[in-house]
């Protein structure tokens, strides 16, 4: 009788850690947002309450290579991504994405470093401000890199500086993505 517990129990872990085994054919994009921020399915044992409020601030400062999507630009997407499918309700989720560095020309437009080319980016940046995500860039990167406000892609907001930035999102009680 033992035995048949302890398989019975071994079936039992088998099947709930099934999800923590994904390759990277189970990952998919959505459910806010199709197309970028892929997320797999996993056993959540840590709970979410339903009435839960995300502040969360992304800090971009690597760029992508040429012709990439920015990796931290797409991070926010699939906190997005996952946490909808986890239940949480869209309106719930607040997000601010602060650029520096290089990674300002990841939300210019094409004209500004690669004359006549579409930024990689501006599709991902375009989708998520519609989805509520406030992205601001770092004025003293983009003083440094010859950025003007025009050059911004549109709804991306000119900071004082990047420190700016994130001391006003934290006195508005975002938390600081540290991924």
């Amino acid at each position: 009788m033992r035995l048949i517990t302890v398989l019975a129990a071994l079936a039992a872990s088998a099947l709930l850690s099934s999800t923590s085994l994904a390759g990277p054919e189970d990952f998919a994009t959505g459910p806010l947002i199709d197309g970028y921020g892929a997320v797999a399915p996993v056993t959540n044992q840590m709970p979410i309450a339903d009435d839960t409020v995300f502040r969360v601030a992304f800090d971009v400062s690597t760029p992508a290579e040429v012709g990439e999507i920015n990796r931290k630009l797409d991070s926010a997407a699939r906190f997005l991504n996952m946490h909808v499918a986890a239940g949480i309700p869209g309106e719930n989720i607040h997000i601010a994405i602060v650029v520096h560095g290089g990674a300002v020309q990841d939300v210019t437009t094409g004209s500004h470093f690669t004359p006549g080319m579409e930024p990689a980016n501006a599709e991902l940046v375009a989708t998520l401000i519609a989805h509520g995500v406030s992205i601001y860039v770092c004025g003293q990167s983009a003083a440094y890199h010859d950025v003007a406000v025009e050059d911004l892609l549109p709804g991306v907001t000119m900071a004082l500086s990047a420190m700016t930035a994130h001391a006003l999102l934290q006195q508005d009680d975002y938390t600081l993505n540290p991924f």
